[in-house]
């Protein structure tokens, strides 16, 4: 029973050092670098996303804190929020058709 426990360890032990070879001569090739490096750039790609949305939150906190604080220090409200892009024209065509 002995020589058989030692027989199935010495099997599994080859099939796992075999597989671990095989799986880093094929990191070695063009095909497996070729792979890591668009893994990689996936990974990269996802960080930089990630990072343009917490850039680009960040920014409209900020904004609404500054219109808030231009709101309370002043009494005028600015015309356009974070989402809304402003326009001298178009302020100035309102205020025409305003009579101001």
């Amino acid at each position: 029973m002995s020589r058989l426990f030692w027989l199935g360890l010495g099997v599994a032990a080859g099939v796992v050092i075999s597989r671990k070879v095989s799986e880093l001569t094929h990191k070695a090739t063009p095909a497996g670098v070729a792979e890591n490096l668009g893994d990689a750039m996936r990974e990269m790609a996802g960080a930089l996303g990630s990072f343009g949305a917490d850039v680009r939150a960040g920014m409209a906190e900020r904004e609404s804190e500054l219109s808030r604080s231009v709101e309370d220090k002043t009494g005028f409200r600015p015309g356009f929020t974070g989402g809304e892009s402003w326009s001298p024209t178009r302020d100035a065509r309102a205020r025409r058709a305003d009579g101001r």
